[in-house]
């Protein structure tokens, strides 16, 4: 017995030993070779001076010998910004951006981190910014993976102050606001058509005076998140909610004018204090508020007036009016907010907000789709008191909610999607056309949306010519398309 197990611990201590021996043994072969998950990492498109995410790959050694590199380095050193870990050996200055005697045994790998600050290019536009790592493998084969990117010069705003009438003009860099933007009372800022602005995850617009976006059809003046990688391979970071803090108007605000601006990923949209009804406080003409942690648009006891407008995917609610006067013509309010099912409405109104009672003077909606995934997206609300008014009306709308049982004369033209309160379904209901299936694309998966009318949309020239403006949100005249939405219908295939 005692034989046997001193055979057997003789067996198993040869058979570690030879083992050892092999993954130790490391091969001069120019046929052996590494693998890697890609030859290429690009970082999209940066800005210079900002650092980069992380990227990573891996390399791999499946040629069945051990392989060692002589070294690994960065074939342009220090020019480029670029900054390399290699299996946890950081390529750095001090040691010439590069590391020796690397070595991957057979079926093994190593993991390789690359990020990148770029230095400026002193160029207009994004520019072609790109090094290589260089793998010298002891058998004299030299192999290459790309690291790459656009890089972008841009203006770097941190906690700015505007104290005197400003315009910002479209000179063709990007402007990238850290810690906000601040517009101080009785002082107006202007921006410019084609402008882009990169706000930073702590940063947004605080108006105590008045901004003014002036963007053109077409020319968009685009507010957004300053992150341009991405979350998943398909999500860029740009279609994420809550990634900056959004525009407050706050209660000395007054005579905010938006035109033509694309407002996109913020916590909330647009924020409107209250203040005195006879001003009005904000026009919103022509403009995207889409995909917000919170509000889309939110009111407070103002004067707002909302013309052609598309105000999608919001956490909370797309539209929330408390109190005022606001009016929301040839509109398209779609609640698809796809990250959470505790989404909010697509529309509320109300006249209090808790222990405040804020009297709704107007909250009229003309000509717009008010729609969404669940089967009532339409909430009105009212104190008790009587002597608080509490006035709406919906004209020619499209509206996903219970039909009243009784007409209050507050309601005219609607087109119901489904049945009524009582489960009938109305003569004015269309069962068919409901919800996502009105516009061109509502791909919750992979968020990606396209709010323009479908064909056989109900919304399809179903307007009140009397309220119709000119044109439509891209600028396109309407001519005689009487459609509800801020977009009129354009077939395809055209």
């Amino acid at each position: 017995m005692k034989l046997i197990v001193k055979i057997a611990f003789f067996i198993l201590s040869v058979s570690i030993l030879t083992a050892c021996i092999d993954d130790d043994s490391f091969s001069m072969s120019p046929s052996n070779i590494l693998t890697f998950s890609t030859d290429t990492v690009s970082m999209d498109t940066v800005f210079s001076r900002v650092p980069s995410s992380t990227k990573k790959f891996w390399v791999y050694n499946r040629s069945g010998d051990g392989i060692r590199c002589v070294n690994v380095r960065q074939a342009n050193g220090n020019q480029t910004g670029f900054r390399v870990n290699v299996d946890g050996v950081y390529l750095s200055p001090s040691a010439g951006f590069q590391t020796s005697d690397v070595e991957i045994r057979k079926n093994d790998s190593i993991c390789v981190f690359v990020e990148l600050t770029s230095p400026e290019n002193g160029r207009e536009g994004p520019q072609w910014h790109e090094d290589e790592l260089v793998f010298m493998l002891e058998s004299g084969v030299e192999q290459r993976v790309n690291l790459c990117a656009y890089t972008w010069d841009a203006e770097m705003w941190r906690d700015v102050k505007i104290s005197e009438d400003t315009r910002i003009e479209n000179v063709g860099k990007p402007i990238i606001v850290y810690g906000g933007l601040t517009v101080d009372s009785l002082v107006t800022l202007e921006i410019d058509a084609g402008t882009v602005m990169y706000f930073h995850n702590d940063a947004g617009i605080d108006v105590y005076g008045t901004l003014k976006i002036s963007g053109e059809p077409g020319n968009n003046v685009v507010l957004r998140c300053d992150r341009t990688d991405k979350m998943f391979d398909y999500l860029p970071y740009d279609m994420v909610s809550g990634m900056w803090q959004g525009i407050k108007l706050h209660s000395s605000s007054y005579g905010n004018e938006f035109d033509y601006a694309d407002i996109h990923g913020t916590f909330d949209g647009i924020v409107c204090e209250s203040s005195d009804i006879e001003r009005t406080k904000l026009r919103l003409n022509n403009s995207t508020v889409h995909n917000c942690q919170g509000y889309g648009l939110r009111t407070v006891n103002c004067k707002v007036d909302v013309n052609n407008c598309q105000i999608t995917n919001t956490l909370g609610d797309c539209v929330s009016v408390c109190g005022g006067s606001v009016s929301l013509v040839n509109c398209t309010v779609a609640q698809f907010y796809p990250f959470d099912a505790r989404r909010g409405a697509a529309l509320s109104f109300t006249n209090s907000d808790g222990d405040n009672d804020y009297p709704l003077l107007r909250m009229d909606c003309i000509n717009t789709i008010v729609t969404g995934y669940a089967d009532d997206v339409v909430f009105g609300s009212n104190v008790e008191d009587e002597t608080v008014p509490y006035n709406y009306s919906f004209i020619n709308c499209v509206l996903r909610t219970e039909k009243p049982t009784e007409d209050n004369g507050h309601i005219i033209n609607v087109i119901w999607e489904g049945a009524g309160r009582d489960g009938n379904k109305d003569d004015n209901a269309d069962d068919t056309i409901e919800g996502e299936k009105h516009f061109r694309l509502v791909d919750g998966d992979r968020q990606r949306y396209d709010f323009h009318l479908a064909e056989g949309s109900t919304a399809i020239g179903n307007a009140n010519a009397d309220y119709l403006s000119p044109v439509d949100r891209d600028g396109i005249p309407r001519d005689g398309r009487n459609d509800i939405g801020c977009y009129v219908f354009i077939n395809e295939e055209e």
